[in-house]
């Protein structure tokens, strides 16, 4: 939720700017501002803000690509190697306070189902302790 306001935020300025900055250029091209100390320093730190904003923006974007290029995941949490404390509590309990079978299990599930976010592979073994004493 945070990397999405950042983005919108990060893209709206972007916008803002880039306007601001087109405006400016244009007005000295045409020769209705004249180029002095002040417009030199505002033209410059608009390109700069320009620039900083829109390498920010795409850097975000480079950086939650690799996460969205997991398609089999359900979960993009970056915690995903820990599991969930209320699936591990639920585990263990089913398992009369077990927490060596706890694991085994799910040790075996990522054995026989590679890649898979950590949550899933709880899921799994309550899944089947579930199915197995019905």
């Amino acid at each position: 939720m945070g990397q999405r306001i950042i983005i919108s935020t990060a893209t709206f300025i972007l916008l803002i700017t880039g306007m601001l900055l087109g405006y400016v250029l244009s007005q000295l091209v045409l020769g209705f501002l004249s180029l002095n100390l002040l417009t030199f320093l505002g033209t410059f730190s608009l390109i700069v803000i320009f620039g900083t904003l829109y390498y920010v923006l795409f850097w975000e974007f480079r950086r939650q690509q690799p996460a969205l290029q997991r398609g089999s995941m359900t979960s993009l949490h970056a915690n995903e190697r820990i599991p969930d404390e209320r699936l591990r509590k639920r585990l263990i309990a089913i398992l009369g306070g077990d927490t060596a079978a706890a694991n085994r299990l799910v040790e075996q599930a990522k054995q026989d189902y590679p890649d898979m976010p950590e949550n899933w592979y709880w899921e799994r073994a309550i899944a089947e302790l579930e199915r197995d004493r019905s």
